[in-house]
């Protein structure tokens, strides 16, 4: 198990503040985790609680580099990925209706 702080980390303090086992630490290059001390968690709450608390997507990442808080996830505005996906699915649907309408100009009555 190891988290750890990228540099998109703010400094705000509050994972410091919230974690049960102190694994959160500050120094001059900033914040890190002490893998020794964290346990993301296990036995004390549901979810980390430095993720729980941190303002900003993909300052914390576990052991595979994946951000706890990845893009989108606190902004509620949809990821990348998501917004291609919706515009594929708008396409189709647009082209689904288009086959099923009247060709532009046609059955209209002026």
């Amino acid at each position: 198990m190891a988290f750890s702080i990228t540099n998109a980390c703010i400094g705000c303090n509050a994972c410091k503040l919230v974690c049960p086992q102190k694994a959160i630490v500050s120094g001059s290059n900033g914040y890190a985790i002490a893998a020794h001390r964290c346990n993301e968690c296990v036995g004390h709450h549901a979810d980390p609680q430095c993720a729980s608390i941190c303002p900003i997507e993909t300052a914390i990442v576990d052991a595979n580099h994946r951000a706890l808080n990845p893009p989108g996830s606190l902004t509620g505005l949809p990821t990348e990925r998501n917004v291609i996906a919706i515009s594929l699915l708008e396409q189709r649907v647009s082209k689904a209706q288009g086959d099923a309408r009247p060709a532009s100009g046609e059955g209209h009555v002026c």
